[in-house]
């Protein structure tokens, strides 16, 4: 399933790269950029296998509206529980118990702090993990009270200086692949 979600990414980000340049060249803000993607991501989930689930920008509620939760750090004896607000997401709003969550996207560019950066990579390794804790174990009939377990966890650096979009990939707790796209491979006439 890993590489037909990061397939149906591909997809929906290369027609967001060169059907929205003119965002990039304008130096908009990751809110714009994200719901720009959000609406290409949509589009190419809908003609796929994953058609029920939803995209959804800065989402941040669980099964009967209650706010999701999010284990901040997965390491260490002092763990804390803070409320989630993932970027862009896809998942199925909690109607598929069995994989609620599929993709979470985390984007920043590239002049913001590295402890930001680094929050939301932690953010994508907890998101991607089957658990928090290593203790609580998927029963099939429930979601979880705290958000994990999404297939796929995308962190989307976008450096407008040297015209460049790095893009990481993290499963299972891990990150799998790092991947650079430069403006002029995808928007035309920046040379």
């Amino acid at each position: 399933m890993i590489e037909r979600l990061i397939g149906v990414f591909e997809k929906a980000n290369k027609q967001f790269l060169t059907s929205d340049h003119d965002l990039l060249l304008s130096k908009v803000s990751e809110r714009t950029l994200c719901g720009a993607l959000m609406l290409h991501l949509h589009n190419i989930i809908q003609k796929t296998e994953f058609s029920e689930y939803k995209v959804d920008v800065e989402y941040n509620r669980n099964k009967n509206g209650k706010v999701k939760t999010h284990v901040k750090t997965i390491h260490g004896p002092n763990d804390i529980v803070v409320k989630i607000n993932c970027d862009l997401i896809v998942h199925s709003r909690g109607k598929n118990i069995n994989q609620d969550n599929l993709i979470a996207i985390e984007m920043k560019k590239s002049d913001r702090k590295p402890e930001e950066k680094d929050s939301d990579r932690l953010r994508l390794i907890a998101l991607t993990k089957d658990s928090y804790d290593d203790i609580w174990s998927f029963d099939g009939k429930t979601l979880p009270e705290h958000v994990c377990r999404y297939v796929l966890g995308i962190y989307y650096e976008v450096d407008f200086k040297h015209e460049l979009i790095e893009i990481e990939y993290y499963q299972a707790g891990q990150k799998i692949e790092t991947k650079e796209i430069k403006f002029q491979e995808v928007i035309p006439g920046n040379q």
